[in-house]
């Protein structure tokens, strides 16, 4: 197996620049503009938490309801009436009706999709930026370096800084692309294209098997290369890779059809998606053999990493935007290092216990409609936050 370097030639070159220190009216200026960013960022970050909550049990309650209602079938080679409508548990080999191929490489393969990607030798630009003081005046000093790299979109490089000598072309000759099989089943029941869609476990494709299939193209290891020395590449050289989701055969080279678990409705022969009582939509695919309780299991966790990311993004929204509109105060004091330190630590933990707090409470009325009694106990947590900063204020002396 031939191995080729990732990464070619490297230049770099330094660029400063400078401007005069902004007076204080200018930094007020673009304080004021930041305070209004910020102002939007707290609504919004209301606005996450909210929907989030109720999302999160809603989903929870469609997946309880598809638990208690979903039929295991006996078979999925044969199509009961009995289960018209129903929503139905099955697992299966994938199958398709034609392989998916690409004609230009002499490449075909059953699976449920095949992609192509193509990557170009590029020159990339990287920026090391920073600033420093110097005789009244902000500098900023900029290092450009310049490597060659395997890329799998077009870089512009009239976006350099020094274009001259890292010129790339302005587009590919080849074009990647993603086929998808039209018709994917499991048994005798065909998958929707929202089940279809979640098939997407992509594994690179051995090309060890392949012959060249131009004169002007090269296979070495798994990828094509359109160059004349795919050892020592020149930028505008192109690589081919091949990838597939869902082996839909047995191949000798790859082995045995994917094997995947499908909870859906049946209508006639077709799986598609289930609308629960609660509002949510039900269609779920995952790969192997899996029993009904340890589908619904892995569909909880999903929720439940889901629901704790967008309320980690709710939170340093909310934080982020309260830290926007308190810098006003870090700038009317930016001018006493010593004040301005202290003002600036002091408006790190206001942000932090504010934004916490207040997400907290943003959370319990999200609960409040669904579990009332969860939602007080998280609306009385919300006060902790307040109580721990208050409780680190030192009293005042008494006169």
């Amino acid at each position: 197996l031939q191995q080729f370097s990732e990464t070619g030639s490297k230049k770099e070159h330094v660029k400063i620049t400078s401007q005069s220190k902004p007076g204080f009216l200018e930094r007020l200026s673009e304080t004021s503009g930041g305070m209004l960013m910020g102002l939007v960022t707290f609504l919004l970050s209301f606005y996450l938490l909210f929907t989030n909550e109720g999302r999160a049990l809603r989903t929870a309650k469609s997946l309880d309801e598809g638990l208690s209602l979903v039929v295991p079938l006996d078979s999925i080679h044969t199509v009961s009436q009995q289960n018209e409508g129903r929503l139905v548990h099955l697992a299966g080999t994938l199958s398709t009706s034609k392989p998916l191929f690409d004609p230009s490489y002499g490449l075909s393969i059953h699976a449920v999709k095949l992609k192509r990607t193509v990557e170009m030798y590029q020159w990339v630009e990287y920026e090391d930026s920073k600033e420093y003081e110097e005789n009244g005046e902000i500098k900023k000093e900029t290092k450009y370096t310049y490597n060659t790299e395997w890329k799998s979109e077009v870089v512009n490089s009239r976006n350099f800084d020094r274009e001259i000598g890292h010129k790339n072309p302005s587009a590919m000759a080849v074009e990647s692309f993603t086929a998808v099989s039209p018709n994917v089943q499991v048994g005798s029941f065909v998958l929707s294209k929202g089940l279809v869609d979640r098939i997407d476990d992509f594994k690179q494709l051995s090309l060890s098997n392949l012959e060249d299939p131009h004169a002007d193209v090269t296979r070495a290891g798994d990828y094509f290369y359109h160059s004349e020395n795919p050892r020592r590449p020149e930028v505008g050289d192109l690589r081919v890779s091949f990838f597939y989701a869902g082996l839909s055969g047995d191949n000798p080279h790859l082995g045995s059809a994917d094997k995947v678990t499908v909870v859906a409705r049946q209508r006639g022969d077709q799986l598609i998606p289930y609308h629960t009582k609660s509002g949510d939509v039900l269609q779920i695919l995952y790969p192997g053999d899996l029993s009904v309780e340890e589908v619904f299991q892995k569909e909880h966790e999903s929720n439940t990493m889901k629901t704790w990311a967008l309320r980690a993004a709710g939170w340093l929204a909310m934080f982020v935007g309260i830290n926007l509109m308190t810098r006003i105060l870090y700038t009317l004091v930016d001018w006493f290092p010593v004040v301005r330190d202290l003002v600036n630590i002091g408006l790190k933990a206001f942000a932090f216990c504010v934004a916490s707090s207040l997400s907290l409470l943003t959370i319990s009325i999200g609960w409040l409609f669904y579990r009332p009694l969860w939602a007080l106990l998280i609306g009385l947590l919300s006060v902790v936050p307040i109580v721990i900063a208050k409780s680190r204020v030192p009293p005042k002396k008494h006169q």
